[in-house]
Protein backbone atom coordinates (compact mmCIF):
# COMPACT_ATOMS: atom_id res chain seq x y z
CA UNK A 1 0.00 0.00 0.00
CA UNK A 2 2.91 2.53 1.15
CA UNK A 3 4.50 1.72 -2.35
CA UNK A 4 1.65 2.62 -4.09
CA UNK A 5 1.13 5.60 -2.61
CA UNK A 6 4.84 6.61 -3.42
CA UNK A 7 4.29 5.62 -6.58
CA UNK A 8 1.37 7.93 -7.06
CA UNK A 9 3.04 10.75 -5.95
CA UNK A 10 5.99 10.07 -8.34
CA UNK A 11 3.39 9.82 -11.22
CA UNK A 12 1.87 13.64 -10.04
CA UNK A 13 5.10 14.98 -9.69
CA UNK A 14 6.11 14.09 -13.35
CA UNK A 15 2.84 14.42 -14.47
CA UNK A 16 3.76 18.57 -13.61
CA UNK A 17 6.99 18.73 -14.19
CA UNK A 18 7.27 17.33 -17.60
CA UNK A 19 5.04 19.93 -19.11
CA UNK A 20 6.95 22.61 -17.52
CA UNK A 21 10.23 21.40 -19.32
CA UNK A 22 8.93 21.18 -22.24
CA UNK A 23 7.49 25.05 -22.07
CA UNK A 24 11.07 25.95 -20.79
CA UNK A 25 12.39 24.36 -23.34
CA UNK A 26 10.91 26.20 -25.88
CA UNK A 27 11.42 29.42 -24.14
CA UNK A 28 15.18 28.88 -24.39
CA UNK A 29 14.93 28.10 -28.23
CA UNK A 30 13.14 31.40 -27.89
CA UNK A 31 16.10 32.79 -26.11
CA UNK A 32 18.62 31.67 -28.42
CA UNK A 33 17.42 32.02 -31.44
CA UNK A 34 17.25 36.33 -30.73
CA UNK A 35 20.26 36.08 -29.41
CA UNK A 36 22.00 34.69 -32.85
CA UNK A 37 19.51 36.87 -34.48
CA UNK A 38 20.25 40.40 -33.02
CA UNK A 39 24.68 39.06 -33.03
CA UNK A 40 23.67 39.03 -36.88
CA UNK A 41 21.96 42.51 -36.84
CA UNK A 42 25.02 44.32 -34.86
CA UNK A 43 26.95 42.68 -37.05
CA UNK A 44 25.12 43.66 -40.17
CA UNK A 45 25.09 47.58 -38.65
CA UNK A 46 29.00 47.73 -38.19
CA UNK A 47 29.19 46.70 -41.75
CA UNK A 48 26.35 49.32 -42.72
CA UNK A 49 28.81 52.11 -40.39
CA UNK A 50 31.38 51.54 -42.87
CA UNK A 51 30.03 51.30 -46.40
CA UNK A 52 27.04 52.90 -45.81
CA UNK A 53 24.76 50.27 -47.08
CA UNK A 54 23.18 46.71 -46.40
CA UNK A 55 23.27 45.62 -49.79
CA UNK A 56 26.52 44.96 -51.55
CA UNK A 57 28.31 47.80 -53.25
CA UNK A 58 27.76 47.55 -56.82
CA UNK A 59 7.72 38.41 -49.57
CA UNK A 60 7.98 41.72 -47.98
CA UNK A 61 8.58 42.30 -44.54
CA UNK A 62 8.33 46.11 -42.91
CA UNK A 63 9.22 47.70 -46.29
CA UNK A 64 12.46 44.96 -47.56
CA UNK A 65 11.16 42.54 -49.86
CA UNK A 66 14.43 41.38 -51.94
CA UNK A 67 14.88 38.10 -50.30
CA UNK A 68 18.47 37.45 -49.83
CA UNK A 69 20.58 34.35 -49.62
CA UNK A 70 22.05 33.60 -46.33
CA UNK A 71 25.55 32.68 -48.18
CA UNK A 72 25.55 36.37 -48.82
CA UNK A 73 25.13 37.61 -45.90
CA UNK A 74 27.53 35.39 -44.51
CA UNK A 75 29.92 36.68 -47.43
CA UNK A 76 29.48 40.45 -46.01
CA UNK A 77 29.91 39.92 -42.60
CA UNK A 78 32.70 37.03 -41.99
CA UNK A 79 34.73 37.05 -40.84
CA UNK A 80 35.24 40.89 -40.70
CA UNK A 81 32.35 41.95 -38.81
CA UNK A 82 31.52 38.37 -36.86
CA UNK A 83 33.24 35.55 -37.01
CA UNK A 84 30.60 32.72 -37.10
CA UNK A 85 27.48 33.53 -38.69
CA UNK A 86 24.60 30.96 -37.33
CA UNK A 87 22.08 29.95 -40.75
CA UNK A 88 19.94 27.94 -38.51
CA UNK A 89 18.01 28.76 -35.81
CA UNK A 90 17.57 27.02 -32.35
CA UNK A 91 14.96 24.84 -33.69
CA UNK A 92 17.89 24.23 -36.62
CA UNK A 93 15.68 26.11 -39.56
CA UNK A 94 17.41 28.42 -41.83
CA UNK A 95 17.08 32.20 -40.79
CA UNK A 96 15.27 33.96 -43.60
CA UNK A 97 16.97 37.63 -44.66
CA UNK A 98 15.44 40.52 -46.95
CA UNK A 99 16.97 44.20 -47.94
CA UNK A 100 14.82 46.71 -49.36
CA UNK A 101 16.95 47.14 -52.85
CA UNK A 102 18.73 43.87 -54.29
CA UNK A 103 22.11 42.73 -53.77
CA UNK A 104 24.87 44.32 -56.14
CA UNK A 105 22.13 47.02 -56.63
CA UNK A 106 23.80 50.35 -57.59
CA UNK A 107 20.95 51.97 -54.89
CA UNK A 108 22.40 51.67 -51.35
CA UNK A 109 20.06 49.15 -49.48
CA UNK A 110 19.10 50.90 -45.70
CA UNK A 111 16.72 48.27 -44.42
CA UNK A 112 17.29 45.01 -43.65
CA UNK A 113 15.07 42.10 -42.09
CA UNK A 114 16.04 38.65 -40.26
CA UNK A 115 13.74 35.92 -39.97
CA UNK A 116 13.13 32.83 -37.85
CA UNK A 117 10.23 30.94 -38.49
CA UNK A 118 9.57 29.39 -35.06
CA UNK A 119 9.55 26.02 -34.10
CA UNK A 120 7.15 25.21 -37.01
CA UNK A 121 9.80 26.60 -39.19
CA UNK A 122 6.88 28.57 -41.60
CA UNK A 123 7.15 32.30 -42.27
CA UNK A 124 4.14 33.69 -42.49
CA UNK A 125 3.55 36.26 -45.12
CA UNK A 126 1.93 38.15 -42.66
CA UNK A 127 3.65 38.64 -39.66
CA UNK A 128 2.23 39.36 -36.19
CA UNK A 129 3.96 42.89 -34.89
CA UNK A 130 4.69 42.48 -30.89
CA UNK A 131 4.63 39.99 -28.47
CA UNK A 132 3.63 36.35 -29.52
CA UNK A 133 2.74 33.75 -27.65
CA UNK A 134 2.86 30.65 -29.83
CA UNK A 135 6.15 29.18 -30.14
CA UNK A 136 5.14 28.22 -34.13
CA UNK A 137 5.44 32.33 -35.12
CA UNK A 138 8.13 34.09 -36.48
CA UNK A 139 10.36 35.68 -35.05
CA UNK A 140 11.07 39.11 -36.73
CA UNK A 141 14.19 41.78 -36.26
CA UNK A 142 14.87 44.62 -39.04
CA UNK A 143 16.92 47.47 -38.52
CA UNK A 144 17.53 47.72 -34.82
CA UNK A 145 14.08 46.56 -33.44
CA UNK A 146 12.40 43.23 -33.05
CA UNK A 147 9.44 43.70 -34.47
CA UNK A 148 8.15 40.18 -33.72
CA UNK A 149 9.13 38.38 -30.82
CA UNK A 150 8.00 36.43 -27.53
CA UNK A 151 6.12 37.37 -24.91
CA UNK A 152 7.68 38.62 -22.25
CA UNK A 153 11.06 38.05 -23.80
CA UNK A 154 12.44 41.21 -25.27
CA UNK A 155 16.14 41.29 -25.97
CA UNK A 156 17.53 45.32 -26.82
Amino acid sequence: MELMIVVAIIGIITAIAVPNLLVAMQRAKQRRTMLDIKNIAQAWEARNTEVSRYNAAGGSYDGAGEATDMATVISFLSPTYMKTIPTVDSWNHPFVTYLDQPVGDVLAAQKYVILSGGKDGTIDSAGVPGPITNYDCDIVYSNGTFLSYPDGIVIR
